[in-house]
């Protein structure tokens, strides 16, 4: 594995879940194998659980961390080639990539998607220009399109809770006030298709996802008959593809609530988190013992963990 961008760069995936597990239950596999190795975390949009994680899961491996805020500690970053950089950004990516390159080992880039530009977010350039110019391995830490180490994390979680070998797991949409981007739900997708559960995808008609990540994912509109039977119910709020960006409906009937996890077989319930209560998911849900919230962020550490053992081997 030279990059964690997307699945695309991981040779074998369920052998990355199996080690994840293995290193859950021995920390000592990994323990100072970073030593004297510096990662670099460089953020263009807020980050709680990605920040935190992932410089915990570094410090744990001996790794010394840099962090970066590009909105305050560095120069506006300019992409385009072949521009005259006369405006207010200061420092071509070329460089700046470059040079970080030389100063560490490996880079995170977390970078939302604009939401108003569809090509030009799925060309993923921010990504792409860090993997071009930096010559040393990169980490997606949220890119426009997808987000793998939470999905890393949600296989993770779902392996540690399943009851049964090949579990039901349903992606259901939700409202939310504002416009959000379809990373998660894109790369939830793209994980969840070649891992041992049954899949299923619900939402309201116009929020279907990109056929690159959601052909021969089963929709059902219907989000009740969608969770029947269900073992875990992930809840995700996108934006539209198609119109792409806007907000085609806030419906509070598709917000998760009490009634609606009692048609499911005793389903866990699953959030990558920030959440808003009592609009994307009730109180009594979020609060109940079926919630995996809380464990499925905390293995976000152990999500990176397992990126970064794997990129350093092939640095040494």
């Amino acid at each position: 594995m030279k990059h964690f961008t997307s699945l695309a760069d991981v040779e074998g995936p369920r052998q990355l879940v199996r080690l994840a597990l293995e290193i859950h239950q021995n920390p000592s596999l990994i323990s100072q194998q970073g030593q004297d190795k510096t990662l670099a975390l460089i953020f263009l949009s807020p980050s709680l659980r990605t920040r935190m994680s992932s410089q915990l899961a570094a410090q744990k491996m001996g790794m010394h961390v840099l962090m970066m805020n590009q909105s305050q500690d560095s120069w506006k970053l300019e992409f385009e080639k072949g521009v005259v950089m006369d405006g207010d950004r200061a420092e071509h990516i070329q460089e700046a990539a470059a040079v970080i390159g030389q100063y560490c080992d490996i880079i995170g880039i977390r970078a939302f998607a604009g939401l108003k530009d569809r090509e030009k977010d799925y060309q993923e350039e921010i990504i792409k220009a860090f993997q071009r110019y930096s010559g040393v391995p990169i980490i997606s830490l949220e890119s426009a399109t997808r987000h793998p180490l939470q999905s890393l994390a949600d296989w993770i979680t779902i392996e540690q809770f399943k009851k049964k070998e090949r579990p039901k797991v349903v992606l259901s949409w939700a409202p939310h006030p504002r416009a959000l981007p379809q990373a998660v739900a894109n790369s939830f997708l793209e994980w969840m298709k070649i891992a041992p559960v049954d899949l299923l995808l619900t939402h309201p008609e116009g929020y279907e996802l990109s056929p690159a990540f959601s052909q021969d994912v089963p929709v059902e509109y219907d989000q009740a008959k969608a969770l029947k039977g269900a073992d875990f119910v992930y809840v995700k709020n996108w934006s539209s593809y198609e119109r792409y960006g806007q907000i085609l409906s806030t419906d509070p009937s598709w917000m998760i609530d009490p009634k609606k996890m009692a048609l499911t077989q005793e389903a866990y319930l699953m959030h990558c988190l920030p959440v808003r209560r009592n609009v994307v998911i009730q109180d009594h849900v979020l609060d109940s013992p079926a919630s995996l919230v809380v464990p499925q962020a905390r293995n976000r550490v152990l999500s990176a963990q397992t990126v970064l053992f794997s990129l350093l081997k092939t640095l040494a």
